[in-house]
């Protein structure tokens, strides 16, 4: 049988080589791990356990006065919406804060306005659930959540919280946990309650 001699430029069909076909595919497979661990988990894709609706900033003040915050308190708002009342009480009281919410477009929307406000770099950001999140760090706990939530989230808040650590709630109590104070303020055309605990020496 006589050789075939090949130039160059000619690729024998039976290797069946394909370079840029087998490059990509090469990209792809490596690219899988990295796509797989971008994605959200699953409870961060939980919908939110309440409806958003934003704090009114003359309730948002009121709750700070309340828990009568100060530099040197770590604040938290648990569902924390578009980040206003930890802003406010990093920017104004100079505290520390940190911004809870299981919805990454709230985060995001708190990440932005706590930048524009100059603040940003002073408040933590995180994409939770807030029954899962270590509250043990807050001298003070800002929630406008449901009756439901509150009720569910108690014993979490009195366990972890430091004696001395201050609860705020717009709007719902803790059932028969009763607060240190109400107030009642008008807002909205509505009333509204706001409540305080403390949580006691142990």
């Amino acid at each position: 049988m006589t050789p075939v001699t090949l130039s160059p430029h000619q690729t024998p069909r039976a290797r069946g080589f394909c370079f840029p076909a087998l490059a990509a595919l090469l990209a792809c497979l490596l690219a899988g791990p990295a796509q797989a661990q971008r994605q959200p988990s699953a409870e961060a894709l939980r919908p939110p356990d309440v409806r958003y609706e934003p704090t009114p900033a003359d309730v948002a003040e009121a709750m700070l006065q309340l828990a009568e915050v100060k530099p040197g308190d770590t604040v938290y708002d648990l569902g924390c919406g578009d980040g206003r009342i930890v802003i406010a009480a990093v920017r104004e009281r100079h505290a520390r804060g940190v911004c809870v919410d299981i919805d990454p477009q709230r985060i995001a929307e708190s990440r932005e306005n706590a930048t524009a406000a100059g603040v940003g770099e002073r408040i933590v950001f995180l994409t939770q659930d807030l029954l899962a999140t270590d509250v043990s760090g807050a001298s003070v706990v800002m929630l406008f959540l449901s009756p439901a939530l509150n009720l569910k989230i108690r014993s979490k808040l009195r366990r972890e919280l430091a004696p001395g650590a201050r609860i705020v709630s717009h709007w719902h109590d803790m059932g028969d946990w009763r607060p240190q104070r109400t107030l009642q303020i008008r807002s909205g055309g509505r009333e509204r309650a706001v409540y305080l605990w403390v949580i006691p020496g142990r």
